[in-house]
């Protein structure tokens, strides 16, 4: 029979050495390396909860980096803005108060200043920050707008804003000589006699161009004053048998073509020669009413050498700057009224023979398509979407107006309709019938507006009639960053959390930026004759325009609106990143508790671990030294 030995290895003392010795290769591991485990599967039945945790901690980390990254744009921004803003207040304050005393080159110290502004206004819209441009919208690798030089002087093909205020001077009668492109006449009676009649009148029916006829008030004595009426729009002062009283009075108030009026008043006088603002009393009625002519084409050519010059400046750089623009009737349209004259905002959109409506009327069923939204006509009561046929042509430009939501009413001047829009890109009206729009006045199919910037049609300028798109073939395009749809903010997106995005985008086109680079570009560009017996006059008017456009007015956009647009997206990114803090935290602490140890706890182990191995150590040493001899009798 044999004897097997027992192996120390498979010994239960050997196994439990074995299994410390492996403890301890574990613990020192963790000691060195501060983890559990270097695989997933010592790191105990957690790691997956981990593992998902991990996953949240790098999308925290990613939007960390946007937030920041978008931080530094917005506050570039800001930065910018508030630059430009303080660049308008420099040029405000300058054109307010500053003598109005041209040197040698026709300018004054204010406009000259106003020329370096608008290099550094100009300057900073275009500088880059980061990887962007900030105010070219979603293009990001252009600048927002072309060279200072180019926008005024335009290049070899392409005219500049000087040009267009040259041409639109012209255009608006507003030069040495010219009378706003109103006609002053003092026609011969019928039959051929001396007249006592005295007609101011438009001379072309829904012309942009010139003084529009607003309003006439007399207090001369036996006179008939009639209008402004007909198409083109005049007004008649018929002396009749009796002349004016001395101090008798007239007065006649202009549309100009940035909006504002501007107003004459002559004054009856025998005092020859008489005194500026007065007409002298002449021995006939017929006399009178030749001084009178005489008297309104003196003071209606100095309206038109002086604040007309200034609102056909500031008219001509909305037409370069501005995305506005107009729809004008082909033709004048009247109405069924016997005889029938020029339609009003009071003419009826449908009805008989004899009456104050168009012909032809709109009828139940018809529709009209504005920008994309249908009004259906309807007799009777309108609804929702709706409007009645026994409505006016005024109730139909406001409702065409509330769609398309231009900051400039639609208007009828001499019969001819005028549509406005803040955005010709995108302005659009159909009709079904398509025939319905004769009765507007315009011809074909739909109405489209001239995309700006706008240039004067025609020639002779002095004589044109209409305002045509500018390409990019013969005029400067300003803007030259991203002009799509949606607003300036949504051209910039950044998703900061998994559910929250935030819009910080910035285009100079936007009308606070825009309205402020129009008015210090014209007030930079414009120059006078430094000679001319107006010119100080002109540049007057130039400058309280400029100063007024540059004061914020209620309902518009200001940039301030832009820098609290900002404001509002550093909150939602600040709330943001204080939340994801917060989750960070927590989510950090359950990886730490699933994937790492405490080295003091795991030191702690391992000496009572070196001290379990010591004693077994000597355990086995002391074992190993027993022999059966020693437990052997001795002989």
């Amino acid at each position: 029979m044999s004897i097997t030995s027992i192996g120390y290895a498979t010994s239960p003392l050997g196994q439990a050495i074995t299994s410390l010795n492996n403890q301890m290769t574990t613990l020192s591991q963790q000691l060195a390396t501060g983890e559990k485990s270097n695989n997933y599967a010592g790191m105990g039945v957690n790691e997956g909860f981990a593992i998902a945790a991990r996953s949240q901690l790098a999308s925290i980390s990613a939007f960390t980096d946007t937030i920041s990254n978008v931080s530094t744009s917005i506050q570039s921004a800001n930065n910018a803005l508030q630059a430009i803003s303080n660049l308008g207040g420099q040029v405000q304050s300058s054109a307010a108060s500053t003598p109005q005393t041209l040197d040698s080159t026709g300018q004054t110290i204010a406009q000259e200043n106003a020329n370096a502004e608008l290099s550094s206004m100009i300057g900073i819209l275009n500088t880059p920050s980061g990887d962007r441009y900030l105010f070219s919208g979603n293009a990001i690798n252009t600048p927002a707008t072309v060279p200072v030089d180019e926008m005024l002087n335009g290049t070899a093909t392409q005219a500049g804003l000087k040009t267009l205020i040259a041409q639109r001077a012209q255009a608006d009668g507003a030069v040495p000589g010219g009378t706003g492109r109103l006609v002053i006449t003092n026609p011969p009676a019928t039959p051929p006699a001396t007249s006592t009649v005295v007609s101011v009148a438009e001379d072309a029916a829904g012309s942009p161009f010139g003084l529009k006829l607003n309003q006439v008030t007399s207090s001369l004595t036996g006179a008939t004053v009639t209008g402004p009426s007909g198409s083109p729009a005049a007004i008649s002062i018929d002396l009749g048998a009796t002349n004016p009283s001395p101090g008798d009075q007239i007065s006649f108030t202009f549309n100009q073509p940035d909006g504002t009026t501007a107003s004459v008043q002559l004054t009856a006088t025998t005092t020859s020669p008489p005194p500026t603002g007065s007409f002298l009393i002449g021995s006939t009625p017929a006399a009178t009413a030749a001084n009178l002519t005489t008297a309104l084409n003196t003071a209606i050519g100095t309206v038109a050498n002086t604040t007309l010059v200034a609102a056909s400046a500031i008219e001509a750089g909305d037409n370069f700057f501005n995305t506005a623009s107009v729809a004008t009737g082909n033709t004048p349209v009247t109405n069924q009224a016997v005889p029938p004259t020029a339609i009003t905002a009071a003419t009826a959109l449908s009805g008989s023979t004899g009456t104050d409506s168009l012909a032809p009327g709109f009828t139940a069923g018809d529709t009209i398509t504005v920008n994309g939204t249908t009004l259906t006509f309807v007799n009777g009561t309108a609804g929702s979407g709706q409007i009645s046929t026994t409505a006016t042509v005024g109730d139909l430009l406001s409702a065409i107006d509330s769609i398309t939501g231009t900051s400039t009413p639609s208007t009828i001047d001499g019969g001819v309709v005028e549509i406005h829009t803040d955005d010709a890109s995108s302005f659009s009206i159909t009709t079904s019938p398509s025939g319905a729009l004769a009765g507007l006045g315009f011809s074909g199919s739909s109405i489209t507006a001239p995309v700006p910037p706008l240039r004067v049609s025609g020639s002779p300028l002095s004589s044109a009639t209409s305002l045509v798109a500018g390409t990019s073939a013969n005029t400067v395009q300003w803007y030259t960053g991203n002009s799509g749809p949606g607003s300036a903010r949504a051209s910039s997106t950044a998703r900061v959390d998994s559910a929250i995005t935030v819009q910080y985008g910035a285009q100079a086109n936007e009308s606070a930026i825009r309205s402020q680079l129009q008015s210090i570009a014209v007030f930079a560009a414009f120059t006078a004759s430094p000679t001319g017996a107006n010119s100080a006059a002109q540049i007057s008017a130039l400058s309280q325009r400029i100063a007024t456009d540059l004061t914020p007015q209620p309902g518009q956009q200001t940039i301030a609106d832009i820098q609290s647009d900002f404001a509002r997206a550093q909150t939602v990114m600040q709330d943001t990143s204080a939340r994801q803090a917060q989750s960070q935290i927590m989510l950090q602490t359950m990886v730490d508790n699933t994937e790492t140890v405490s080295t003091q706890q795991v030191a702690s182990e391992i000496l009572a671990l070196q001290t379990a191995l010591q004693a077994s150590y000597q355990t086995t040493s002391m074992m190993s030294q027993l022999t059966l001899t020693k437990y052997l009798p001795i002989g």
